[in-house]
């Protein structure tokens, strides 16, 4: 059958296309990992997700972006797709390599330092298609210690929140809307809530969201390109949902990008940098920008300092 398209009004086109589109999905879920000389833990991350998925259907796209040969990744199962000689040009650009490629309903970006729980993906799916106004899903997320991840729930670096962050009136103020509004130390990790933003070691959306917002910035290496993507999410109208009923493990520090790594401090900088003057250089005063900027740098010169004087 041939589609008149003249005869369509614009929004009768993109509801059509988006319809046809979702017929075409093969798949509930597409699982992007990237590996980074990461190859016995990628291992284990993919091992988790497999041996923990039952109800749905899925595919997982390992994008290699090595610098060592011996750690370049490799699996045989008919579900894992591995795409390797992929240049370094950070983490966000590697995640759009995989999800290009997708053919799941709904994409999540998963850390290769991670460990997934018995049926976490099946219910965090099964949420998705009953909360059709959430853009992003995290998780709960613990640490090898079982200590919890604050990292998993987070609100948006503004210069107030940056302030509070700094001077560490989250932790004088641990119920304070106020004082948490980064950290959102007042919100409870066992209780399911709408945040600002999730961590890039879990983020599940809707293919359909991501082509309305985009993908990861990939102006920024590594490390604020989540806070940017779920800033572009809440502004497209989404919800981003921070999930307790599931949790996963998050081994950071093992796959070598911790944060006496100068390398690691450096894409820090640069990345909250590009964060903040995309989002809030406009908003405030000249003053205001000028204090942020001279934060983040000031914080980036200590942090380099700390990581010599520990070696």
């Amino acid at each position: 059958m041939r589609i008149a398209w003249e005869y369509l009004s614009p929004t009768s086109i993109h509801y059509l296309k988006k319809y046809i589109d979702q017929r075409n999905i093969l798949m509930d879920l597409s699982v992007i990992i990237v590996n980074h000389n990461t190859k016995k833990l990628c291992t284990q991350t993919v091992d988790a997700v497999i041996a923990t998925t039952h109800k749905i259907s899925y595919e997982i796209i390992v994008t290699d972006n090595s610098t060592k040969a011996g750690e370049v990744f490799a699996y045989n199962d008919e579900r894992v797709h591995i795409y390797t000689n992929i240049a370094n040009n950070g983490f966000g650009n590697a995640c759009n390599i995989g999800a290009k490629k997708a053919k799941g309903k709904y994409i999540l970006f998963l850390n290769s330092d991670t460990v997934m729980q018995e049926g976490t993906l099946d219910k965090c799916v099964e949420y998705m298609r009953s909360h059709i106004e959430v853009g992003c899903l995290g998780i709960k997320t613990l640490l090898a210690d079982g200590k919890f991840d604050h990292g998993c729930k987070r609100g948006f670096p503004t210069p107030f929140n940056s302030l509070c962050y700094c001077l560490k009136l989250h932790r004088l103020f641990p119920k304070s809307r106020l004082f948490g509004g980064y950290t959102l130390s007042y919100l409870s990790p066992d209780e399911t809530h709408e945040v600002d933003s999730v961590s890039g070691a879990f983020m599940l959306i809707p293919k359909s969201t991501l082509d309305t917002v985009g993908l990861f910035d990939e102006r920024i290496f590594m490390y604020a390109e989540d806070i940017d993507l779920c800033y572009r999410i809440k502004q497209a109208g989404y919800k981003v949902i921070y999930y307790s009923d599931v949790y996963m493990l998050h081994l950071k520090g093992q796959s070598g990008l911790h944060t006496k790594n100068t390398a690691v401090i450096r894409y820090f900088r640069d990345g909250i940098t590009i964060f903040y003057d995309k989002y809030y250089k406009e908003k405030y005063p000249a003053p205001v920008t000028f204090l942020m900027h001279l934060a983040i740098n000031t914080k980036f010169v200590l942090d380099l300092v700390r990581a010599k004087r520990s070696k």
